[in-house]
């Protein structure tokens, strides 16, 4: 995976989105994990649209269920050991 973006506050809903349509566009392959109440971009129908197009995508469980609680999620629920991984396969991160 060449990029991970790392969401974990709503304020970057805007520039995530903007990440990941750069890397669609340029055909490269990259995740998101989503964390703290950065799990509350999700609700934004055209940034969710957007991020399932991931390789991976992944939210930590226990901050979707403190923020969202029994929403359903657009995208594969995790954990923090997820998110160590796909830092691990990543060849950059950009964390927001």
């Amino acid at each position: 995976m060449e990029i991970l973006i790392v969401i974990s506050t709503p304020q970057s809903a805007g520039i995530a989105r903007g990440l990941a349509e750069a890397a669609l566009r340029a055909g490269l392959g990259w995740g998101v994990f989503l964390t703290n109440d950065g799990v509350r971009v999700l609700s934004d129908r055209t940034v969710a649209d957007t991020l399932v197009k991931a390789t991976s995508a992944i939210v930590c469980k226990e901050s979707w269920k403190k923020h969202m609680g029994d929403a359903e999620c657009p995208v594969e629920l995790g954990s923090q050991t997820h998110n160590s991984e796909l830092a691990g396969e990543a060849n950059h991160i950009i964390s927001l």
